[in-house]
């Protein structure tokens, strides 16, 4: 079955839509999915992305299985696979009656977690200059807060040629060269996307 991924991120520009769907689809195609590769859509907002989703699953002519993919934007409480569970508590989102457990995932705690997950990619993409130090050198980078994550890419950035991260700018062209193995072992969410596509594409 064609597998479609309704992804947090793009904004409102053609060209960040474009860049946030050829980042996605870099890293899926590199965690396995070569030859049989979901669907991205780069939705924007946040609260925009999870209405897309919603809309789709109530497409009479729908021959696609959505899934949603966001930012869990804090700490993930309980065992991994209670996305649901955890987007109603942050986001008050109700799971639609014809969702499945697997059609939600979280990027935890936000998608710049999984650059810290290969810091070899933040190497390659910035080049000379990447102050590496001031990262954390944790290997479970689900548990480093949002706004630590954002604030150590930010120092560790900001005297390279590319200058300082910003989401947009460098968002898309960083996760393209995120190597997917790597964020499997890291990230426990991470793999669980992954693992629900490879099962469900087609």
């Amino acid at each position: 079955m064609k597998v479609l991924v309704y992804v947090e991120g793009g904004g409102d520009s053609k060209d960040l839509r474009i860049r946030c769907r050829k980042g996605f689809s870099k890293l899926f195609e590199r965690a396995g999915l070569r030859g049989r590769m979901p669907g991205v859509v780069a939705c924007g907002p946040r609260d925009r992305t999870f209405r897309s989703f919603c809309d789709s699953l109530k497409s009479r002519r729908q021959r696609f299985l959505p899934v949603l993919l966001v930012d869990s934007e804090a700490p993930v409480s309980g065992a991994t696979g209670t996305a649901w569970d955890h987007l109603r508590k942050v986001d008050k989102w109700v799971k639609p009656p014809e969702a499945a457990a697997d059609q939600a995932h979280l990027m935890v705690q936000v998608m710049e977690s999984w650059f810290l997950a290969d810091v070899a990619a933040l190497r390659r993409y910035f080049g000379d200059g990447l102050r590496e130090s001031t990262l954390p050198r944790r290997s479970d980078v689900e548990s480093i807060a949002k706004k630590q994550v954002l604030s150590a890419i930010d120092r560790a950035t900001r005297g390279t040629a590319k200058g300082a991260y910003k989401k947009g700018r460098h968002s898309f062209g960083m996760l393209e060269l995120v190597d997917a193995a790597t964020l499997e072992e890291r990230s426990p969410y991470a793999k669980l996307l992954f693992d629900a596509l490879r099962t469900n594409c087609g």
